[in-house]
């Protein structure tokens, strides 16, 4: 950068210098002592500034020239800045803060600024503070005034009155001596829980226009708060408390300090009486134990009773005297099986109150985490555990006096159950985790390791007490499998027969790529055999003398490369452990990719221009992408936005096409840097003139009243920068459905050749529009203008009458003009009739499209706070274990109580490993394909396995086979084919799928959950999570019915409120209890019952938090404060208007609850109810309990008497009613438009094969499309049919219906009905058959009508990209399974699924056991015999399998 133009003002004495620079900027420097620059501005990115800088005659304005515009700035922005704070902030020498005034200002447009500090100017950084407050706090039993005193202060005269709002309390100030004097709150706020003190606002402002000048926070003491802040020491914690209280240790109170004498005073805390010093200070569980504690300053207490206790064990226990002063008490058998420890908090109290207590004591359990010997005999000494093993019962760690047989010193033989990894190189090297149980009990323990019976190195550092070895593998001369053996003090421990270890020799054969840049970031594939020895972190791959960093471990080895310096070959080899190996292929670096031409050369901000970029080295690159850097120039790097531009096209070797991505709507407000990078190669998009640059968007003038009559020949649409960025040939217009030929384009004007004839609107338009004209859209890029309609002369040329009149119009003159006087009264009236409707139908258009605009505005505000939210807490997405839970189990029998949710097994404990160990043997045998195919038949050849059994079946057959997805996969699909198979057969191809009535069915609905889990994370989940919240806070927007579940906002016709209820909104602040002293506001609705208004206060108060964690609106109070008065507000009470049998629910409106009113929210104590406050009436509450299911909150449901009257109504009053109610039914209409954004939003992130398409849809689609070739199935219905049944209608529409399985979220019935109808539109749009609509069509259908073709064309599209795209191999899909099973299975109930699996197996024993026997290769592994020692084992008819 290079300084162009400069020129120098002066104001006020000070001088200011206006630099311009080489890159396009004006730098605005104070020049004093020294130079500071203050601020900068960017006139034109990247285009110097001339040398000519002007200041007019008023030194106002600044003119700044480029290469080809003159721009004019002012000299200052004071005015932006909204406080002083800001104000000063800027250092900007022409402003200050107006004191008086309230407003950053140059000094000449303040009035009073010849007054001292009435003008503090902006580079002093000074603002109006107020230092200090004589006295600095006070107690709330005794407020008097106070005196501020501020700086800097501006000279006050008596016409200054100064007025003091002290919380909610407005007095006038006195002025005294320079300081300031209020009085004391009228109303002082109360003292939030757990804390001492409340801190009240004081605010400072000038009587006569409100203006502010200055702020502080009061605190307000409360001493009868100050001695709970310790539990179990009020005495303490009053008398160190910061503030003046002491503590009356005779009336056991915290009081204000004063001249009482016998008293324990501020800072005296060491006089308590108390009670210290416990010994033991640690206990075991489930043992009574005598504590011995000692006391201090008890002379009061003589001869009085004490009593111990704690309330979280609900204990109490006497305590013993002795007569040397020591005190004791013996403790109850306490059980707490959660942890390990816990810290258990004594009281003491006599005659009720409590006397200080320091006894802390720690619980500790023998049992908690110490399932073995070793882990048992390892704990600490002072807890004195034993290994107890009595006749009868299982061992187990337990305290030593509760082990009832002699403890044993030395442990079992030890156990080894698993290894990790499985396989390692000859060489050795690598490190082997060995887990077990008994592996000793301190690292001395372990004597000698052998793998294979070969040597391995114990590793001490890595040493896991009883449950981890890990030791360094030894070389072995030849590949060969062993089992582990580990010597713990002389007990042998072997790993069972399925456990070993084998050694094995990598071969590593090719690499693909052989070439990539300089720059690194190519995937490097290296395939061979045996690559997947050892585990990741053991193999490493350099390529030269580069590592490179390996992402993928499995077959094939897959790494990324790093940076070489040179352009050469170099070879590649891989590290196993001590093992070093050189792949036979060579890698060559080549020269980095250049960019010799890019065109065009800037784009819209709204993007979509189709960049070509030409240069060399393209085909190294294994992936493109645009990125966007944009920085404000005042704000640097970081705030730094970046937007990535995906949609790449590769033409040649040489050339590439890229779309630019829209950005932000101010591109000239913000530094633009525009790079392609290319796998890890950055190259900035620009030459020796210019960059590739950002313009604004162009505008276009809407047509006159919407209309443009008689374009038969052009169509002239006006704007400006049309062709800034953009060409004839790019840009597209269209009239309705069809294209208009642009013949023009300037910077100002469009003129394009219309269709001869006029076409049809396009069908996403209204029907009902004027005339049903087509619109006039214009395209450029990403973006649609829509300038109005379009209406074409009509008029034809008149026919000669001279051949006409002699052969036609005589004869047929005279016969219309007999029926034209017969017809003409009824025409003109029907005429006037005809008019008048379609004038009221406008009207109702106009009307809709206003409040759907207004509503739309208003949901766009309300939803970026939302996405602000999101922004700072995330989408509330569940963890995978209840993810799986709910899409697998909720909608089962038993719901959120199913064993399977809950993980409960009911098991005795003496029996549990043996469970276990059947368990484990029954997994093995379900990895059995053969077992597992027959399993399966033999159930669904059952009768009464019932559909519902089926599907829960299968549920617990995919969390089982959770470990290898891979099998789980196969499985599926060999059931498939079999079901395929049978449709074909029966000539029935198009209903499979269907339903979900079988149990491979189920088991592809699951396989979708599954696979489909991270993209819903990534991807969809949050344009549906803002759908979810959009039509949430849409439908809160309008009265709901809490009784009827009806709202004024729904897309359900059902589900519409059918009265216009008078409502108003109201904004109330709510203080929560425990939640500090700041008022959240919260948008209610004077018509919402109580628990509405709870339901709103929690939704706003922890919206940061997930719902799970949110509390219940039953199990909070909500309490109204209009005044002094408190009034806690429930939706029925006593006061609840009543007639006759009905009640109506209790509304804000019924209270009197104004806008601004103060509510505060705590939670329920045990015995408090919202009706607390309040008498019965003898004979009321049995009233209330006789009536409560006659309530009613908006709508009064019609009752018996009521239907009575209703059928001796006539005819006409019933089609009046009906008619009325569906006036309302525009309403759907309204909240359609409002929410089709994110409804189209939600579409296009699930049905766009141009985004991220799962591995699981290509593969599953791809294997329905060979089968339907293999099958001879050419109809595109039937394949169509298929993929809609698998994906769209078997996934998306269940989770479109039910957010709560992916999003910790609660779905309200209201908003439920309007996801229904988006769900049923969903799948109106997968189906190929067309909907023949009419006037009783139902009006859910009717809503979507127009758009649903649109969509059916996304879906089809959708199917036809991923039918293009590049097939995922059987290798691919199975490494992506791997990874799932890898990452999740470890927290699914697995055992648990197995044990409800052998359930079934227990149910049609004989006829499975059948099954197995007649099965030849069943027979062969003996499936029968294996079957019938797991059952033996888990029905305890043996105890050893």
């Amino acid at each position: 950068m290079n300084l162009t133009a400069v020129t120098v003002a002066v104001e006020n004495g000070h001088t200011v210098a206006f630099l311009g620079t080489s890159d396009g900027k004006i730098l605005k420097v104070f020049l004093s002592s020294t130079a500071a620059e203050y601020s900068s501005l960017t006139i034109e990115p990247n285009k110097p500034v001339k040398k000519d800088l002007v200041l007019d005659q008023t030194q106002e304005n600044l003119y700044v020239m480029t290469t080809d515009k003159v721009y004019r700035l002012p000299v200052q922005d004071c005015h932006k800045y909204s406080d002083c704070e800001k104000c000063a902030q800027a250092r900007d020498p022409y402003c200050g803060w107006c004191v008086r005034e309230g407003r950053c200002t140059k000094k000449a447009d303040c009035g009073t600024a010849d007054k001292e500090n009435h003008w503090l100017w902006s580079p002093s950084g000074t603002c109006v503070t107020i230092i200090s407050a004589d006295p600095l706090n006070m107690s709330r039993r005794a407020p008097a005034k106070v005196e501020l005193t501020v700086s800097p202060m501006p000279t006050l005269t008596e016409s200054d009155k100064v007025c003091c709002t002290f919380g909610e309390t407005v007095h006038s100030a006195q002025l005294k001596d320079g300081v300031i004097i209020c009085d004391p709150p009228d109303i002082i706020p109360p003292t939030p829980k757990h804390q001492d003190h409340v801190s009240v606002p004081l605010q400072l402002t000038f009587e006569k226009n409100k203006i502010f000048f200055a702020s502080h926070t009061y605190p307000f003491y409360d001493c009868e708060e100050a001695m709970n802040l310790i539990e179990n020491q009020p005495c303490y914690s009053c008398a160190s408390n910061r503030w003046n209280c002491q503590w009356d240790w005779k009336r056991h109170i915290c009081e204000e300090s004063s001249s009482v004498q016998d008293v324990i005073k501020q800072n005296m805390e060491g006089e308590c009486p108390q009670f210290l010093n416990p010994d033991p200070s640690i206990i075991p569980m489930e043992y009574q134990t005598t504590v011995y504690f000692a006391g201090k300053h008890l002379d009061y207490y003589q001869g009085k009773k004490f009593v111990v206790g704690n309330s979280q064990f609900e204990f109490e226990a006497s305590v013993d005297e002795s007569d040397e002063g020591k005190f004791s008490f013996v403790s109850k058998e306490f059980s707490y099986s959660a942890n390990e420890t816990l810290q258990l908090n004594l009281s003491i109290k006599t005659d009720k109150v409590k006397i200080d207590s320091k006894l802390m004591v720690t619980l500790y359990n023998c049992s908690y985490g110490r399932s073995d010997c070793s882990l048992c005999l390892a704990a600490p000494p002072e807890y004195r555990c034993v290994w107890c093993e009595e006749d009868g019962k299982p061992s187990k760690c337990l305290y030593e006096k509760l082990c009832r047989a002699a403890p044993t010193d030395t442990c079992p033989p030890p156990e080894i159950t698993g290894i990790e990894p499985k396989t390692g190189p000859l060489s050795g090297g690598i490190l082997l985790t060995i887990k077990g149980s008994n592996l000793g009990i301190k690292a001395e323990d372990v004597k000698n390791i052998t793998v294979a019976d070969k040597e391995c190195l114990f590793k001490e550092e890595f040493y896991s007490v009883s449950t981890r070895i890990v030791c360094q593998v030894g070389p072995m001369n030849e590949p060969q499998q062993g089992q582990i053996e580990v010597n713990i003090n002389g007990k042998l421990g072997r790993s069972p027969s399925e456990v070993l270890f084998t050694y094995q020799e990598p071969h590593p054969s090719q690499i693909r790529p052989e070439s990539g840049p300089q720059a690194g970031g190519t995937r490097l594939t290296i395939s061979g055999i045996n690559l997947a020895t050892g585990s990741k972190k053991d193999v490493q791959v350099t390529v030269g003398s580069q590592p490179c960093n390996v992402t993928e471990f499995g077959d094939d080895i897959v790494c990324i490369t790093g940076r070489n310096n040179k352009v050469e070959p170099v070879s590649v080899t891989m590290s196993y452990g001590s093992t070093r190996i050189t792949v036979p292929q060579q890698f060559t670096y080549s020269e980095n990719p250049t960019v010799t031409k890019f065109l065009p050369v800037n784009s819209f901000s709204s993007g979509g221009r189709n960049i070509t970029v030409t240069g060399t080295g393209f085909e190294l690159i294994q992936s493109f992408s645009l990125v966007i850097y944009a920085e404000r120039p005042e704000a640097g790097r970081m705030n730094q936005k970046k937007f990535y531009g995906k949609v790449v096209t590769r033409l040649n070797e040489t050339t590439v096409v890229f779309s630019s991505p829209p950005i932000l709507e101010d591109p000239e407000n913000y530094n633009i840097t525009t790079v392609i990078l290319m796998d890890h190669y950055k190259l900035v998009v620009k030459n020796e003139s210019h960059s590739f640059a950002y313009v604004a968007d162009p505008t276009f003038e809407n047509f006159t009243d919407g209309i443009k009559k008689q374009v038969n020949k052009l169509i002239n649409a006006k704007g400006s920068n049309l062709n800034k960025a953009m060409t004839i040939d790019e840009a597209q217009a269209f009239v309705g459905d069809e294209p208009c030929n642009i013949k023009t384009l300037t910077e100002t004007d469009l003129y394009c050749e219309p269709p001869e004839v006029q076409p049809q609107p396009k069908k996403r338009q209204k029907r009902d529009t004027i005339n049903n004209l087509p619109e006039f859209i214009v395209k450029f890029g990403l973006r649609e203008w829509i300038l109005g309609r379009v209406e074409y002369d009509n008029r034809v040329t008149d026919i000669p009458l001279n051949l006409i009149l002699p052969l036609v119009l005589i004869p047929m003159i005279v016969i219309i003009g007999i029926s034209i006087i017969c017809y003409r009264r009824k025409s003109q009236q029907a005429e006037r009739e005809y008019e008048k409707i379609k004038s009221q139908l406008e009207g109702l258009e106009e009307s809709v499209r206003d409040r759907c605009k207004k509503e739309f505005t208003d949901l766009m505000i309300e939803m970026e706070d939302q996405t602000n939210d999101i922004n700072e807490a995330g989408i509330p997405v569940l963890d995978y274990k209840t993810y799986t839970d709910r899409v697998f189990f909720l909608p089962s029998k038993d719901g959120e109580k199913d064993v399977m949710i809950t993980g409960k097994l009911d098991i005795p404990e003496a029996r549990r490993q043996t469970v276990e160990q059947a368990l484990y043997q029954f997994s093995n045998l379900l990895n059995s394909k053969s077992f597992l195919i027959n399993f399966i038949h033999t159930l669904e050849n059952q009768r009464e396995f019932s559909a519902r059994a089926k599907v829960y079946f299968a549920s617990l057959l995919t969390v089982a086979l959770h470990g290898k997805l891979e099998y789980y996969t196969d499985i599926m699909r060999t059931l498939f084919l079999e079901l395929m198979e049978q449709y074909v057969v029966a000539k029935n191809p198009k209903l499979m799928l269907r339903r979900s009535e079988t149990v491979v069915e189920r088991m592809l609905s699951n396989w979708m959950s599954i696979c489909l889990y991270q993209y819903l994370k990534d991807n969809a989940g949050e344009p549906l999570y803002k759908l979810f919240k959009a039509i949430k806070h849409q439908v809160e927007k309008g009265p709901v019915d809490a009784v009827l579940k009806k709202a004024k906002y729904t897309l359900n016709d059902t589900g519409l409120l059918g009265d216009d209820v008078e409502y108003t909104q109201l904004t109330v602040n709510v203080y929560v209890q425990e939640g500090g002293n700041d008022s959240i506001p919260v948008k209610v609705l004077n018509c919402d019952t109580i628990s509405q208004v709870k339901e709103k206060i929690i939704d706003q108060v922890y919206r940061n938090l997930p719902c799970s964690q949110w509390p219940k609106a039953d199990s909070v109070v909500l309490e109204w404060r209009p005044g002094s008065t408190a009034q806690i507000l429930s939706d029925l009470d006593l006061t609840s208007q009543r007639d006759g049998r009905w009640k109506r629910i209790n509304t804000l409106m019924h209270y009197n609850v104004r806008d601004g009113a103060t509510l505060i929210l705590s939670k329920m104590g045990v015995s408090q109810q919202p009706e607390d406050n309040q008498q019965d009436v003898p004979g009321e509450r049995h009233a209330l309990l006789e009536d409560e299911n006659k309530v009613w909150h908006l709508v009064r449901p019609v009752d018996e008497m009521d239907e009575g009257k209703s059928k001796r109504g006539s005819v006409k009053e019933k089609e009046r009613t009906k008619a009325i109610t569906e006036i309302y039914l525009t309403r759907l209409l309204s909240v359609k438009g409002t929410l089709q954004q994110f409804v189209d939003d939600f579409f296009h992130s699930v049905l766009n094969s141009n985004h991220v398409v799962p591995p699981a849809v290509k593969y599953f689609f791809d294997f329905l499309d060979e089968q339907a070739e293999k099958h001879d199935i050419k109809d595109e219905d039937t394949i169509h049919i298929w993929k809609t049944n698998s994906l769209p209608l078997r996934f998306w529409v269940n989770i479109l219906k039910n957010p709560h399985f992916i999003f910790d979220v609660h779905v309200h019935e209201v908003v439920d009905a309007s996801l229904s109808v988006i769900a049923q539109t969903f799948m109106d749009a997968c189906t190929r058959t067309e909907h023949k609509l009419s006037r009783d069509s139902p009006s859910n259908k009717l809503l979507y009508a127009k758009e649903i073709s649109n969509y059916k064309k996304m879906v089809e599209d959708y199917y036809k990209g991923i039918r293009q795209m590049v097939p995922v191999s059987d290798q691919d899909m199975n490494t992506h399974l791997a990874e799932i099973s890898r990452a999740h299975t470890d927290s699914l109930n697995t055992l648990v699924a197995l044990h409800q699996l052998y359930q079934y197996t227990n149910k049609y024993y004989d006829e499975i056991i059948n099954a197995l026997e007649e099965d030849p290769a069943a027979q062969k592994m003996q499936l029968a015999f294996r079957l019938q020692q797991i059952a033996a084992a888990l029905e305890n008819k043996v105890t050893d399998l």
